[in-house]
């Protein structure tokens, strides 16, 4: 961001911090922090913090996630998870103005993002981290576990409009929409693999005990923590935080998201258990392997349906484009899940069929995701 165009949220920043404090404070330094609108200020001021993360709502015509439901949405879910329940699991809000679609939270430099550390290093030198990683998500949904109706009326009470709030809901919507995502030529869900995807997306939509708070984004790009030393992690990302089914948080331990070309096993690395076990904690139906095993398995199930949905787009892309074997372990790795948990036998099927079929449709997708020399985990996507 330059300097002109930074002037502007600089003159806001002071105005709410020297109001928040009652005293004089002056921004030295903006720092723009690609590719999110966020950017990092040194302050000047007695009472002020030395450093602050600014965030802001995007108002160019050429920009994406301009919404300003999204600047609500996340002043409502952090303030509901230090104030309403104690927790240090995100950062704290230190100011916010609503009309200048404007907050002000904590700084939590030196704390970096996981993703940026696995690809620089590689999994194998994070293994520690991971395990923080999957236990922060555990950790979240298990604390708010019991509190949704106190997390929509703090939302309520800020006039929040997220049309994506209701992640229960989304799940009947995705019952409608299922087949047509699944229209790869000869993958068609039909007959006892339909039957159980209604029941997996009841499962979803239908959480029960399960129902907990989610930041809607369960990467690792969405948590920061220490390169050495404690772990001392926050999750950040909180735009589109809802009530939903815990364990889609628990997805990307299990298959690929959008960054990676596989995740390995967590089984074997032991990474699905320190969720499971932070879960736990205030799941206690989470120690139920059949229970458990459903929930996870109906989870990924459904990313896969999603990502499933652009095929058309990768179909017409060119020979060697990093998405296309994505894809194809993106269900193969659903697959291995439902079938270590011996749930879903027939849309197991389904995604492995469907999986064969891209494999032959694309010869370059047609790779060996078990050679752990080709594909460790946390492969990144070009």
């Amino acid at each position: 961001m330059s300097a002109a165009h930074a002037r502007p949220w600089r003159s806001a920043v002071e105005a709410l911090l020297t109001d928040r404090y009652s005293s004089p404070v002056e921004v030295d330094a903006w720092e723009r922090l690609e590719p999110r609108a966020v950017a990092r200020a040194t302050l000047r001021g007695v009472a002020a913090p030395r450093t602050v993360v600014v965030k802001w709502v995007r108002g160019h015509p050429s920009e994406t996630r301009t919404e300003p439901w999204r600047l609500r949405s996340e002043l409502a879910t952090l303030r509901f998870l230090s104030d309403d329940l104690g927790l240090t699991l995100a950062p704290r809000v230190i100011a916010a103005d609503l009309s200048e679609g404007l907050m002000v939270l904590e700084d939590l430099a030196p704390r970096t993002a996981l993703d940026h550390l696995l690809r620089r290093d590689g999994a194998a030198a994070h293994s520690d981290r991971l395990a923080v990683f999957a236990r922060a998500y555990g950790e979240l949904n298990a604390a708010t576990v019991g509190y949704a109706d106190t997390y929509r009326a703090r939302r309520a009470s800020l006039g929040t409009s997220n049309p994506e709030a209701d992640h229960v809901g989304w799940f009947a919507q995705l019952r409608d929409e299922a087949h047509g995502h699944t229209a790869v030529p000869g993958a068609a869900i039909t007959g006892r693999a339909e039957i159980e995807l209604n029941a997996a997306l009841t499962e979803l939509s239908e959480p029960g005990p399960f129902l907990a708070l989610s930041n809607g984004d369960a990467e690792t790009n969405n948590i920061l923590l220490h390169e050495s030393g404690p772990a001392d992690a926050r999750l950040i990302e909180f735009e589109s935080a809802g009530y939903t089914h815990a364990l889609l948080d628990a997805v990307c331990l299990h298959v690929p998201g959008p960054a990676w070309m596989t995740v390995g096993d967590p089984m074997s690395t032991g990474l699905g258990d320190h969720y499971r076990g932070a879960l736990a904690s205030g799941v206690p139906q989470a120690e139920d392997d059949l229970r458990y095993g459903f929930g996870l398995a109906a989870a990924c199930i459904s990313w896969a349906i999603v990502r499933l949905q652009r095929f058309a787009i990768l179909d017409v892309r060119a020979p060697g484009d990093h998405s296309r074997p994505q894809l194809v372990e993106t269900l193969e790795a659903t697959a291995r899940t439902a079938e270590a948990h011996g749930v879903f036998p027939h849309l197991t099927g389904w995604a492995c069929r469907t999986a064969d079929l891209l494999r032959r449709r694309w010869p370059d997708a047609d790779v060996d995701f078990t050679n752990p020399a080709a594909f460790p985990p946390y492969t990144a996507r070009r």
